[in-house]
């Protein structure tokens, strides 16, 4: 076994069909998403091996996450709680070009991840050969014991001389009664990769109440500072610019007709992820994960639009737009 493992809520996803929103539409697409599960299937998309590892309830849904995912070529090491759901997310269109998520995760069975699952892992061996585990910043808003489940696959993995990589992913809506700060700061002090949004990485800088208007590159060092060898930043648009130790470079986005931008970071992180287990320098690293990001919005779904290495090569190309 190689390649990367993560770990996080996987969940049901309802797709609303058209524009406009539930208050009118009346159907829906059934699919999956959440971003660790996301980054699995797109590194397993670019041939790196991976494995995700979450919970489940014994529900239809639940069944569909593990089908879904173990269809994308991932490894899927799921606990099935029979006490509670698995977990929906529902994306609606209020108007063409925009999305709305809404998610119903109080009680599902995702956040019920518990350092057991970790112990459970070590004790079964799954951690053998294992080149990198990735967390993101979401897993430890869901619950406390899914926090503590998180600081002890990073302890398993610094124990077990695996690096870690860890996307910061703040979602506001989950940490409305506690400070997210010192837990992200706890993790990129504890990363040896930390990925991050501008205003996600001003938040890690500069705490929920700064109102100091950060540049990049204070950005990138105020992050570095607390620990991390590599540290990327997501600029959307903007591209990305990241810092391999003494190494700084920025490369700009790749254009392309935006469908659906929910994903895109996930691919991002797979693409970069992706090169990084394989031993590229910094500038293929970036190279494949702009573009990764960028092939990502040209289709809706949280994952289905994650590319395969060939699909790189098709952006951009001119000439017939029918492939024969």
């Amino acid at each position: 076994m190689s390649g990367i493992l993560t770990m996080g809520e996987s969940l049901g996803l309802l797709r609303a069909h058209g524009i406009g929103t539930l208050e009118h539409l009346a159907s829906m697409d059934v699919a999956i998403g959440g971003a660790e599960g996301n980054v699995a299937i797109g590194l397993a998309r670019l041939g790196t091996p991976a494995t995700w590892v979450g919970v489940v309830g014994d529900d239809g849904l639940g069944q569909r996450v593990v089908r879904e995912l173990r269809g994308q070529g991932v490894r899927v090491i799921a606990r099935v709680n029979p006490t509670a759901p698995t977990a929906v997310m529902l994306k609606e269109n209020p108007t063409a070009g925009l999305t709305r998520v809404t998610y119903f995760r109080s009680a599902g069975a995702g956040r019920t991840l518990e350092p057991a699952d970790v112990e459970a892992l070590e004790r079964d061996g799954e951690l053998a050969g294992i080149q990198l585990v990735h967390v993101t910043g979401i897993t430890p808003a869901l619950s406390e014991s899914a926090a503590a489940a998180v600081r002890t696959l990073v302890d398993a993995a610094h124990e077990d001389g695996i690096p870690v990589s860890f996307d910061v992913n703040h979602r506001s809506r989950l940490w409305t009664d506690r400070d997210p700060v010192p837990v992200y700061r706890e993790l990129v002090a504890s990363s040896n990769i930390v990925f991050a949004g501008e205003d996600e990485a001003a938040l890690v800088v500069g705490g929920t109440d700064s109102t100091v208007a950060f540049s990049d590159d204070e950005l990138i060092a105020g992050l570095a500072a607390l620990g991390p060898r590599e540290v990327v930043l997501k600029r959307g648009a903007a591209g990305a610019t990241a810092r391999d130790g003494d190494e700084t470079l920025s490369v700009p986005a790749v254009p392309v007709s935006v469908v659906d931008s929910v994903g895109a970071g996930d691919a991002f992180v797979a693409g970069y992820l992706a090169e990084r287990v394989a031993g590229e320098p910094l500038a293929v690293r970036l190279h494949t994960a702009v573009r990764a990001g960028a092939f990502a919005c040209t289709g809706s779904g949280d994952w289905e639009s994650a590319p395969r290495r060939r699909d790189l090569d098709l952006l951009g190309a001119s000439g017939d737009p029918v492939i024969r």
